[in-house]
């Protein structure tokens, strides 16, 4: 895993810190019914019976005429043969929205509280760097699972001091219980204390330097000064998780 020169130097030492109606069509006019006639205009002699000759014959009835062609007159189907009116299809509820994740903290303010920890001291170049720090957790871890002694908490790295060609650092995993013969590299101590900031690298351990030029850029932009060391939290297992997958909290101490 080869890595730059990391912007950790800065940090250990060179920061300050809407109807309308229709009208209705005229109606047909009707003439007023004749006036009857009065008794004075009418005659007092008997009117003569028509001759029988005069008086028609009956008409017979015509026939009723026969009903069209069935083909002539369209045929509406049944009711119960008409396709029924298609019914609007109900309103889709609203869509809920996603969940929408809370972001990472960034310069968050934190006390840190001290662990009695496992720790190996050790050293690396950049270019070996994230080999080296998951080798002294093996390390670490082995003892502890020789011992039958699980961790208390997610191990960590502090790193000491750092110059052009690499870094010395502590790692340390939290232990409820303490173990027994210990290698001369191995002890047993506390994790750092005391007021710090809080910010959070997701992925690559190779792409940190980004995380870290915009911690000390946040620093100078606070004019806050920090301590000549730093810690970082691995949350995800660096020896069980993709190197792209890693999320570490990364803990500044403040003077």
């Amino acid at each position: 895993m080869n890595r730059p020169r990391s912007v950790r130097l800065l940090l250990l030492g060179l920061i300050p810190a809407t109807a309308m109606s229709l009208g209705i069509a005229d109606a047909w006019a009707q003439s007023p019914p004749p006036a009857a006639p009065s008794v004075a205009d009418t005659p007092t002699a008997p009117v003569p019976a028509p001759p029988a000759a005069a008086v028609p014959e009956p008409t017979p009835a015509p026939a009723p005429a026969a009903p069209p062609a069935a083909a002539a007159t369209p045929v509406s189907p049944p009711a119960a043969a008409q396709a029924p009116a298609a019914s609007p299809a109900p309103a889709a509820p609203p869509a809920t929205p996603a969940p929408v994740q809370a972001a990472d903290p960034f310069g968050e303010q934190i006390t840190l509280e001290p662990k009695t920890v496992l720790i190996l001291s050790n050293n690396a170049t950049w270019d070996a760097a994230f080999e080296t720090l998951t080798d002294s957790f093996k390390t670490l871890t082995a003892l502890l699972d020789k011992q039958g002694i699980k961790p208390a908490g997610n191990p960590m790295i502090v790193y000491t001091s750092t110059d052009d060609a690499g870094f010395t650092f502590l790692a340390e995993i939290p232990v409820a219980q303490e173990p027994k013969n210990l290698a001369k590299n191995i002890s047993i101590g506390k994790s750092p204390e005391g007021k710090a900031l809080k910010f959070v690298h997701r992925g690559s351990y190779d792409n940190m330097d980004n995380t870290y030029e915009a911690i000390t850029n946040h620093l100078d932009d606070k004019k806050l000064e920090a301590k000549d060391t730093f810690l970082e939290e691995y949350i995800t297992d660096p020896l069980k998780t993709a190197e792209d997958k890693l999320v570490i909290n990364v803990y500044v101490p403040l003077k």
